[in-house]
C-alpha cells in the first residue's frame, strides 16, 4: 500500500512540473524586476554621494562604467527571455536618469504621436541635467544620436507643410516628461522684410481692404518694414491613460500684439498674444474627438480630416493670408468623429462676433437717417467697448448666441473633400421713430462652404482650394468685409457674400516649394431707402464719390470686391544638429473695386485701386 502510495505522489509530482515550472519563472521574474529596480536606486544614490565628493568628472567616470554593467547584463536578460524594463521613480531621484538604459519604452502607458518612441539615454548624457530637480515624477528626455538619419526634419512635400504654416511640434521629439505626460517644444525665430507700394502703416499682417484710393496721399507712398513679430513658440503636451485613449495641450504664440506704450523708436516691444490654446479628448476605438479652447474655425479648409495642426493653410508669408480663404482662430467647443480615419464628421460652437457697415459715419447709439415716409430716423445700438480682460479700445458686438458650424470630410486616394455649413446670429437695439424704450431686433445668417486638396498627377504639384456663399459671413475672411448693416428700424441686417480661394502648390526638389494662389471676396447690396430719397446701408450707388481720385477729395467708396494674385516659394537651405533655416520671398498684387457711385454730375463713376507686397522671409527652426 506504502508502495502504491509513493509511486503515485511520483506521477502526480512529474505531470504537474510544467505548470509548477510556469509559476516559479514567474516569482523569480518578479523577483528580478524587485532587485534591478533597487539596485538602479542604489547605483543612482552611490553616484550622487561620488559626485559630491568627488565632482563632476569623477560621477561621469563612474556613470559610464556602471551603465556599461547594466547594458551587459541587460543584454544577457533579453537574450533568456528577460524582461524589458521601464522607469521607475526612487527617493525623488528617476531611475532613467542614472544611466540605465533599457530596450523599451521609458513608459509603456505614453504613446508619441507620428509614432516617435522616447531615445534611449547615452551614457555619455550628463546627469547633472537628470537629477536635483526637485520635481517628482519630473524627468528629461535622452538626448537624441548624433547619428541622424538622410531624411529632412523638414517636410515640405505637404500642400500645407505644418513647418511653415504652423510650427510642426508633432514631428519633433519629445523634451522632457512630468509623471505621464510628455512635452515638446516648438517654434521659430522669423524676420521679414516688408515693401508695400502704398503706406499702409501695418506691420506683418496686411490688411486687404484698407489699400488706399488715390485721394489719400498715402496712395502710391511705399511703405519698408522690417519685423521680428511673427517669431512663434508653441507647447505640446501629451498623455496616453490607455491604448485607446490620448490627452493633448496645445499652446502657441507670436508677438503680434501691441500694448498702449508699444512704439518702433528705440525699442520694439511688441507684446506676445495667444494665437491658439486648447486641449483635446481622443478616443480611438470609437472614433470621438474633442477640442475646447482657442483654435483654427472648424470652417477653415483641412488638409486631412478634421484634425487641429492638420489645417490647409496657404504657405504665405504674409500674417493675414490671402483674400478669399476663410478663417477665424477663436475659443471654441468641437465634437468629431470619424469613421475608420477616413470619412469625419465635426459639429463645432465657437465664440461670436459681428462687423457692422454703413454708407455714413455711424457708431453704436447713433441715429441713423430717417426711412422714406419717417420724419426721424431710429436710434441703433449694437456694440460695446471692452470690459474686464477685453480690450477698452475696441467695440464689441452683441452675440445672443455662438456661431455653429457643422462639417463633413472624406479622405480618399484622389485627395481631401469637406463641405460644410454655418448658422450665425446677430442682435441689435433700437429706439424706433416715437418710442422711447429701446426694441431688440435679432438676425440670421449664414453659409454653405466646400473644400478640397488633391494631387494633380504627381505628388510634386497639388491643387487646394476652397468657397463660402452667404449672408453675414464678412468676418471669416481676410479682408473683413462687413458682415451686417442697419436696416431702417435700426435690425442688424446680413450683407450677402462670396469668398473663395485657388492654389496650386509644387515641390521642385525636396528641400524648395512653391506657390500660386488666387483668390476673391464680393459682397451684395442690403439698403433702405430714406426720407430725403437716398439710399443708405450697403452697396449704395448714388454715393458722390467724385473726390476717389483727387488728392485730398472726399470719398467714402464702399468695397464690393477684393481680387488677388500671389506667388512666392520657400528654400530649406540649411539643416544640421543645431536646427534649420528657411527663406521664403512673396510677391503679391490685389486689386479693390467700388460699389458705383456717381460724380456729382450725375456721371456714373467706379472707384478702384489697386497695391503690391513683397516679402522677403527667413526663419530659424532650432527644434528641427
Amino acid at each position: 500500500m506504502d508502495t502504491r502510495l509513493l509511486l503515485g505522489t511520483a506521477l502526480v509530482c512529474v505531470l504537474s512540473e510544467p505548470s509548477l515550472a510556469h509559476a516559479d519563472d514567474a516569482q523569480e521574474l518578479a523577483a528580478i524586476k524587485e532587485q534591478m529596480r533597487k539596485l538602479a536606486a542604489q547605483v543612482e544614490a552611490i553616484e550622487h554621494r561620488q559626485a559630491l565628493k568627488h565632482g563632476q568628472n569623477g560621477r561621469q567616470v563612474a556613470s559610464a562604467h556602471t551603465t556599461a554593467g547594466v547594458r551587459t547584463a541587460s543584454a544577457k536578460n533579453a537574450s533568456s527571455g528577460g524582461m524589458r524594463t521601464a522607469a521607475s521613480t526612487h527617493g525623488g531621484f528617476s531611475e532613467g536618469l542614472s544611466g540605465l538604459r533599457t530596450d523599451g519604452p521609458a513608459d509603456p502607458g505614453i504613446r508619441f504621436s507620428g509614432g516617435a518612441q522616447p531615445i534611449e539615454i547615452g551614457a555619455s548624457q550628463n546627469p547633472t541635467l537628470n537629477s536635483g530637480s526637485g520635481f517628482a515624477g519630473f524627468r528629461w528626455m535622452p538626448q537624441q544620436p548624433e547619428a541622424q538619419p538622410s531624411k529632412s526634419a523638414i517636410d515640405l512635400t505637404s500642400s500645407s507643410p505644418s513647418s511653415i504654416t504652423q510650427t510642426d511640434v508633432d514631428r519633433l521629439p519629445p523634451i522632457f516628461s512630468i509623471g505621464g505626460i510628455s512635452v515638446r517644444l516648438g517654434g521659430f525665430i522669423d524676420f521679414s522684410n516688408i515693401w508695400r507700394s502704398s503706406n499702409m502703416t501695418s506691420g506683418p499682417a496686411t490688411a486687404w481692404n484698407n489699400f488706399p484710393y488715390a485721394n489719400s496721399p498715402n496712395h502710391g507712398l511705399s511703405e519698408e518694414r522690417m519685423s521680428a513679430q511673427l517669431s512663434r513658440m508653441s507647447v505640446l503636451m501629451e498623455a496616453n491613460p490607455s491604448k485607446d485613449v490620448r490627452l493633448q495641450a496645445y499652446v502657441e504664440s507670436d508677438f503680434a500684439g501691441a500694448g498702449g506704450t508699444t512704439n518702433s523708436v528705440q525699442i520694439s516691444g511688441y507684446t506676445p498674444r495667444l494665437r491658439q490654446g486648447y486641449f483635446t479628448f481622443t478616443q480611438k476605438e470609437w472614433g470621438l474627438h474633442i477640442l475646447m479652447g482657442q483654435a483654427w474655425s472648424l470652417s477653415t479648409n483641412y488638409a486631412k480630416g478634421i484634425l487641429p495642426r492638420q489645417e490647409q493653410l496657404p504657405a504665405v508669408t504674409d500674417n493675414n493670408q490671402i483674400p478669399g480663404i476663410t478663417f477665424t482662430r477663436v475659443p471654441q467647443i468641437r465634437i468629431g468623429k470619424d469613421w475608420h480615419e477616413k470619412y469625419w464628421l465635426g459639429l463645432s460652437i465657437e465664440d461670436p462676433q459681428a462687423t457692422v457697415g454703413f454708407s455714413s459715419a455711424l457708431s453704436s447709439g447713433s441715429t441713423l437717417p430717417a426711412a422714406y415716409g419717417e420724419k426721424v430716423g431710429a436710434r441703433v445700438y449694437y456694440a460695446n467697448a471692452g470690459g474686464v480682460l477685453l480690450n477698452p479700445n475696441t467695440q464689441y458686438s452683441y452675440n445672443p448666441a455662438p456661431d455653429i458650424i457643422l462639417k463633413g470630410a472624406a479622405d480618399t486616394s484622389f485627395g481631401h473633400y469637406e463641405v460644410f455649413g454655418m448658422a450665425r446670429w446677430f442682435r441689435s437695439l433700437a429706439v424706433e421713430p416715437g418710442m422711447t424704450t429701446t426694441k431688440k431686433h435679432t438676425s440670421f445668417g449664414g453659409g454653405v462652404g466646400a473644400g478640397m486638396t488633391t494631387p494633380l498627377g504627381t505628388k510634386k504639384l497639388q491643387m487646394a482650394g476652397n468657397i463660402l456663399a452667404g449672408e453675414g459671413i464678412g468676418r471669416y475672411g481676410p479682408s473683413l468685409i462687413p458682415d451686417t448693416t442697419p436696416n431702417a428700424r435700426g435690425a442688424l441686417s446680413p450683407v450677402p457674400e462670396l469668398m473663395g480661394s485657388l492654389g496650386l502648390i509644387g515641390h521642385p526638389t525636396p528641400s524648395v516649394l512653391l506657390y500660386t494662389y488666387g483668390g476673391i471676396e464680393t459682397a451684395g447690396r442690403k439698403r433702405y431707402m430714406g426720407a430725403d430719397g437716398a439710399q443708405y446701408g450697403y452697396g449704395v450707388n448714388d454715393l458722390n464719390l467724385g473726390g476717389c481720385d483727387v488728392e485730398f477729395g472726399s470719398c467714402n467708396a464702399q468695397t464690393r470686391t477684393l481680387a488677388s494674385l500671389t506667388t512666392g516659394g520657400w528654400w530649406h537651405f540649411v539643416e544640421g544638429r543645431y536646427g534649420s533655416v528657411m527663406g521664403g520671398l512673396q510677391y503679391t498684387y490685389i486689386r479693390k473695386f467700388a460699389f458705383r457711385g456717381n460724380d456729382g454730375s450725375n456721371n456714373s463713376v467706379y472707384p478702384t485701386t489697386s497695391g503690391n507686397t513683397v516679402y522677403v522671409t527667413f526663419r530659424y527652426l532650432p527644434f528641427q
